[in-house]
């Protein structure tokens, strides 16, 4: 894999089960030509609402991509709120979320090209199913 021009597909998602409730994220980080699974992460997150654990989702994806080394990166999720809003179609209002979308401008800032699209939640079936293992971790604690 070469640095330079290094383009990556990161599909992520976060959940909670109350809201809030025990919390958790799921990240993939996959090759955009042959769809194989390069990084994966996932994290119980405590109690938080479930943007909060989507926007983690989304960070870890991030994160995961710098340290592949991408410069391009297509972002999938089926946050309608987090897409939007990392987009600028939407206003981050709420006093929770903002330090979240600013850290992602900065990782989006890192990485150079970065965008966004909503898919359903069916096909973001591999980042979903680690959100929920970091739920039931954190359900178990």
């Amino acid at each position: 894999m070469n640095a330079a021009g290094k383009r990556v597909v990161v599909e992520a998602d976060g959940g909670s089960r109350g809201n809030p409730g025990p919390a958790g994220y799921g990240a993939v980080v996959l090759d955009p030509d042959t769809e194989e699974v390069l990084v994966e992460r996932a994290e119980a997150l405590g109690v938080v609402t479930n943007n909060v654990a989507e926007y983690q989702g989304l960070l870890a994806g991030l994160r995961a991509a710098i340290e592949l080394g991408a410069t391009e990166v297509d972002v999938r999720m089926d946050s309608k709120l987090v897409v939007e809003q990392m987009s600028g179609r939407w206003q981050v209002k709420h006093p929770a979320m903002k330090p979240l979308a600013l850290e992602a401008g900065r990782l989006i800032r890192e990485i150079g090209t970065v965008r966004f699209e909503w898919i359903p939640r069916l096909r973001n079936s591999r980042a979903d199913a680690l959100a929920n293992q970091a739920m039931d971790a954190q359900a178990a604690l």
